[in-house]
């Protein structure tokens, strides 16, 4: 089984010159929790998600992560929260950041992988211990052509082992 077996072809992209409220409505629309970030040529340039966000707008010394799910759920939801912030606070740094362009906030230093890369590779991004990644962005050159996620490989799995 390879990336491309896996990946999902078709997926949502942010433009890195948008701005930063507009991904958070993009984000708050949607059932996941991130979008990779392209240029106008399609290149990936990064990947942004509801942490980015929530680092934006809520100092990560400030911050307290909450992990919130409970079996069957294969993968429990994050939330932040800052209980020393006012609402007066808290709605002048949103005013502050709302105008900022994506490229100011996202990753960077993304892990990927082409189209031909096995499962393995996929898993040991997945799996790895330093970097809480659910996503992977699958790239030729630096063209984004697919996404596999936790879930993908999952329902992968899950298919090749019970033959379906």
């Amino acid at each position: 089984m390879q990336a491309r077996d896996l990946m999902t072809a078709d997926v949502e992209t942010v433009h890195e010159d948008e701005e930063v409220s507009e991904v958070l409505r993009k984000l708050a629309r949607r059932d996941f929790t991130g979008f990779p970030v392209v240029d106008d040529e399609d290149r990936l340039v990064g990947v942004v998600t509801q942490r980015d966000m929530v680092e934006l707008f809520q100092p990560k010394d400030r911050t307290v992560w909450i992990p919130i799910g409970l079996p069957p759920f294969l993968e429990s939801l994050e939330y932040g929260f800052d209980l020393s912030w006012d609402e007066l606070e808290s709605e002048l740094d949103l005013a502050r950041h709302a105008g900022k362009p994506v490229r100011k906030i996202m990753t960077t230093d993304v892990l990927t992988v082409e189209p031909d890369a096995s499962l393995d590779d996929v898993l040991a991004i997945l799996a790895s211990d330093e970097r809480d990644v659910n996503r992977v962005p699958v790239v030729e050159g630096d063209v984004l052509v697919g996404l596999v996620t936790r879930e993908d490989v999952l329902r992968a799995l899950h298919a090749e082992r019970s033959g379906a």
